[in-house]
Formats: C-alpha cells, structure tokens, sequence
C-alpha cells in the first residue's frame, strides 16, 4: 500500500478529522521520481480540543512509528481544531527545497 494511503487511513482512524490533506511534496525535494518521503498533512479534528501543538504532533507520531524510521523523512503537521480552522481556514505553501540536490553530489 503506498504510504500517502496509509497516512489517510490512520489518520481518519484515529482522529476522524472533519477536513483531511495529505500531500506528497516530495517531487520538491531531491529524491527519486515517484518518491514517498516528504507530506505535509491539514487536519482538523474535535480530537485536538484542548491539546496543544505539542501533544497533538505527538499523537500524530504516535500513530506512524514504522512509516518516521522509513519511508518518511519529513512531515509537515498542521493539525487544528474546528474553531481553529474556522478562524484561519489556510495553511501556507511549503518552502522550496534549499539543499542536498543530486547535482551537488
């Protein structure tokens, strides 16, 4: 199964989020083609009322433990609650890749 699935699935298991994004943002990175090792994941979810940012990245990790050791690389968490997401409704594009290009190798 590839890992961009996976990551919905666990997540829709676990936090049953009222808005879910998972994109592969690894084609802006110096990977291979077709490369599953850099998301950036929007969530939001009742389930992360009244924690902070810092539990709720952690109840993220929580659930991927074999996918962080390998494939993944980088994941970029944006995790609200409904009120939060109501007041801020966007996220901001991820930065371009500044380094570790194949052509410098």
């Amino acid at each position: 199964m590839q890992v961009e699935q996976q990551l919905k699935e666990r997540l829709t298991e676990a936090f049953s989020p009222d808005v879910l994004s998972v994109e592969n943002e690894s084609y802006m990175h110096s990977v291979p083609e077709n490369s599953e090792t850099h998301f950036k994941v929007v969530a939001v979810s009742k389930e992360f009322d009244g924690m902070r940012a810092v539990k709720r990245h952690q109840s993220v990790y929580a659930l991927l433990p074999d996918l962080l050791k390998n494939p993944i690389h980088a994941l970029a968490l944006h995790l609200f609650t409904p009120e939060e997401w109501a007041d801020t409704s966007e996220v901001k594009a991820s930065p371009n890749c500044l380094g570790g290009s194949k052509a410098n190798a």
